[in-house]
């Protein structure tokens, strides 16, 4: 198969546009499109399907898909073996990360990235719904988690440290928990799953932290989300110390019962799929976020 046609395929798969495609790689439109035309004729399938208003993946072509960008970049990591350290850090770095760690962290650092590599493009895709980094075919994601998942493999950035913090005025109205007991009956800001969690102090006591034992009448799937209602007097909630550490400091949020921490080993690492070449694009942008974010302490 040839290198430059599978790349052209990427392309216009990920834009759903072969002309825009092709004019991205110095190709006349009806050159990508006779291009593109002999790769389906070699592999014996329709990979895009084309309509007079529009472009779409096929079955075949959504399979096929993973594989090509596997292709593609296993000869950007041969070219590069050969080329030097700068060598690949050209095309495009799919990067999926929390909203919430992306617009406070990552943004600001963007256009110091883009002054070291003009020639490398960010696809950022931020939520903070849980994805998957292998079915979304993502060269790189953050995950705040144990890593325990043996189809990923991973680079620690961070720990991430989880805390209990109200607003004062929140506090004012209804007390200031002197223990872990006296979290019942508090209003709370629940994330949606409403799991128990833990909670150790810095005597290697533990505590349970049951949302069915408080008052949960605000539920969110968003870490912004949760840090301005907690602003906002709504009740307590567990936050990243990297999302309200500047709140805190401000004293907009006070760090509720401060000996005590969510007991649960979370740390923010950069991962990607074990079977994945590790692509001087992606090794340049994991090595970045590491030197800039890597060493703040408890943010």
């Amino acid at each position: 198969m040839n290198i430059d046609s599978l790349r052209l395929f990427v392309m216009a798969a990920e834009r759903l546009n072969i002309s825009g495609a092709g004019r991205a790689l110095g190709l006349a439109p009806a050159v990508a499109s006779a291009r593109l035309a002999k790769l389906e004729t070699e592999l014996g399938v329709e990979l895009l399907r084309r309509t007079t208003r529009k472009v779409s993946l096929s079955l075949e072509g959504s399979d096929f898909l993973p594989y090509a960008r596997e292709i593609l970049a296993q000869a950007d990591a041969a070219r590069a073996a050969l080329g030097g350290s700068d060598s690949g850090a050209k095309g495009t770095l799919r990067f999926a990360a929390p909203s919430s760690f992306a617009q406070l962290h990552v943004m600001p650092l963007l256009p110091e990235f883009q002054t070291l590599y003009p020639d490398l493009t960010l696809d950022l895709r931020l939520s903070d719904t849980r994805f998957d980094a292998i079915e979304g075919s993502f060269d790189l994601a953050l995950r705040s988690a144990p890593l325990t998942d043996s189809s990923l493999k991973g680079r620690k950035l961070a720990d991430d440290t989880r805390v209990l913090c109200a607003s004062p005025g929140y506090l004012e109205v209804h007390g200031t928990p002197e223990a872990a007991s006296d979290l019942a009956g508090h209003h709370f800001i629940a994330w949606s799953n409403l799991d128990t969690r833990e909670l150790t102090n810095t005597a290697g006591e533990r505590a349970v932290l049951d949302p069915a034992d408080m008052i949960c009448r605000t539920i969110v799937d968003d870490g912004d989300a949760q840090r301005e209602a907690t602003i906002a007097g709504a009740g307590l909630s567990i936050n990243s110390l990297w999302s309200v550490s500047h709140e805190i400091r401000s004293g907009r949020l006070v760090h509720v019962l401060p000996d005590w921490q969510l007991h649960d080993r979370s740390v923010l690492w950069l991962v990607y799929p074990r079977s994945n070449v590790l692509t001087p694009k992606t090794r340049l942008f994991i090595d970045f976020l590491i030197e800039r974010l890597g060493h703040r302490e408890k943010w």
